[in-house]
């Protein structure tokens, strides 16, 4: 780690402690296993700029609504950039944009003052165990200061909360985990999966998806991008994908977000016959994914927003931990493709896509006739 990375680390963890003394209060901390009472509000914070980092939070907001009666209104703290992505969310009863102006002022901060005047029962912390989030905890705790805090426990953010929850020793899952955090309200039941709101289109993007049906052919979405570029497998082993698609009778569309269009235009070179997508909104691509039925795709947003949606995931995870970010369950596959990026400096890419595309294909209709 560079020095000034961690000189801003240790500056983070100091400012945990030093809220830590400033918001503490007499009988705020819970003894482990007290029995918490129902809440009538409950606030989640994720102030991350990812999609899918707030894609991560449906799961907790199905639970709450789900496994607690009656259930409580849900509110959803998250980052200004992707407050569209869980905007009409059937389980959020409102989602808010994180206000960080003035922010160092506290508790007096325009949007921390907003929060407060919610009158919030409990407040949970979102974040993971893997670092301490000390802006998500603080935010957590000033946005409830009568209410009870729930959070990781994870040293020193754990100070700050009412209830510490550890985290589950037999996964490293991250949905799985993150539900995990609302075992002391639920008594350890929570819901499963991501979710996304019935995608809202316009009649162009309806008429677009209604030529699928009319052209009585069988498509597959490719997504070849990605936030990080050292994260994405190269167009090449796309190409080689969506080739195999053809050659299985699948017409494949390559989509696409901003700055991506040159990318989505080399994956097209190498697979005539694959067309080009609109440009989309996140409702259209997610309702594009649930309407092919089929996505391959690299470990980013897209991949989250199709298990959302419920289309079968194909993703290619390349120096990331796919059991922690992956969604390895019935009907999706993820495949790390590390060992052959990095250890075999590619050797083999495009033969081992095209194999795992021919293998999932394969596997799908067998499982739907």
């Amino acid at each position: 780690m560079a020095w000034h990375k961690r000189l801003e680390t240790w500056a983070k963890l100091a400012l945990a402690l030093l809220a830590s003394l400033l918001f503490w209060r007499p009988g705020r901390r819970r003894s482990p296993g007290t029995p918490l009472p129902h809440p009538r509000k409950v606030l989640l914070v994720r102030p991350d700029n990812r999609v899918g980092e707030a894609l991560l939070t449906t799961p907790l907001m199905r639970t709450l609504k789900a496994h607690l009666q009656p259930p409580p209104e849900v509110h959803v703290l998250v980052h200004a950039k992707v407050a569209r992505v869980l905007q009409g969310h059937p389980d959020a009863d409102a989602v808010l944009a994180f206000d960080r102006r003035m922010l160092w002022l506290g508790p007096l901060a325009p949007g921390i003052r907003a929060l407060r005047r919610q009158g919030y029962d409990v407040v949970v912390d979102c974040a993971n165990w893997s670092a301490p989030s000390v802006t998500s905890a603080i935010v957590a705790r000033m946005a409830g200061p009568k209410a009870v805090v729930i959070g990781p426990g994870i040293w020193p953010v754990s100070r700050l909360q009412s209830v510490s929850v550890p985290a589950r020793p037999d996964t490293r899952h991250e949905a799985v985990q993150r539900t995990h955090l609302l075992t002391p309200l639920t008594k350890g039941v929570v819901a499963q999966g991501l979710s996304f709101r019935e995608p809202v289109l316009g009649e162009a993007f309806r008429d677009y998806l209604a030529t699928f049906a009319a052209r009585g052919s069988r498509r597959a979405v490719i997504n070849p991008g990605g936030r990080l570029g050292e994260r994405r497998i190269p167009a090449e082993a796309f190409a080689a994908a969506a080739r195999e698609l053809i050659s299985l009778g699948y017409s494949p569309v390559v989509t696409w977000g901003p700055g991506e269009e040159a990318l989505a235009r080399s994956v097209l070179s190498g697979a005539p016959g694959a067309e080009m997508a609109p440009p989309t909104s996140i409702d259209e691509l997610g309702a594009l994914m649930r309407t092919a039925g089929l996505t391959i795709c690299n470990n980013t947003g897209p991949m989250h927003l199709s298990v959302a949606v419920g289309a079968p995931t194909l993703a290619f995870f390349l120096r990331i931990d796919m059991e922690r970010w992956g969604h390895a369950v019935a009907p999706h596959r993820m495949v790390d493709l590390t060992p052959i990026v990095d250890g075999a400096s590619g050797a083999g890419l495009e033969q081992r896509v095209a194999g795992e595309v021919r293998s999932f294909v394969s596997e799908r209709v067998s499982l739907t006739g």
